[in-house]
């Protein structure tokens, strides 16, 4: 079951770091000049999808 959830953790910071790089792209060239805050939302995700990782991963290390 925890094998499954990080799995599930795994693909979804993937997933969300690969907006975050397409948010950029699209920044840098000039097509999303507007900053909705979609950036820092996906990076603040991503930063607490890592963190539950990182939990789940020392629990299971004990």
């Amino acid at each position: 079951m925890r094998n499954k959830y990080l799995a599930h953790l795994y693909a979804k910071r993937s997933e969300l770091e690969s907006k975050l790089e397409l948010h950029i792209a699209r920044y840098c060239f000039g097509e999303g000049e507007v900053d909705d805050g979609t950036e820092a939302d996906l990076k603040e995700r991503i930063r607490e999808i890592t963190d539950e990782i990182a939990a789940l991963e020392n629990e299971h290390s004990y």
